[in-house]
């Protein structure tokens, strides 16, 4: 078997440097993995359990803020 030349990699020219099109496949792969990494995260149940914690808390303080704009008041004393 003759030594044959390598094939270019498709994503490169001649010089070796990325073509637009390789690094913007790239960033879509990237882009689209992360994407799916944060919709599988987010299905987690920590981070339900987290989500919820924050909106517990979220309601106590405008509860308390609330309670505490209504003690300042003036005619209710």
């Amino acid at each position: 078997m003759p030594d044959e030349p390598e094939a270019p990699d498709p994503g490169y020219d001649s010089a070796g440097v990325p073509t637009f099109e390789s690094v913007r496949e790239k960033i879509e792969t990237r882009y689209g993995t992360a994407l799916g990494s944060a919709e599988l995260a987010a299905e987690t149940p920590q981070r339900r359990s987290v989500e919820d914690e924050y909106d517990e808390r979220q309601r106590a303080a405008a509860e308390r803020l609330a309670q505490i704009r209504e003690s300042m008041r003036p005619g209710d004393r």
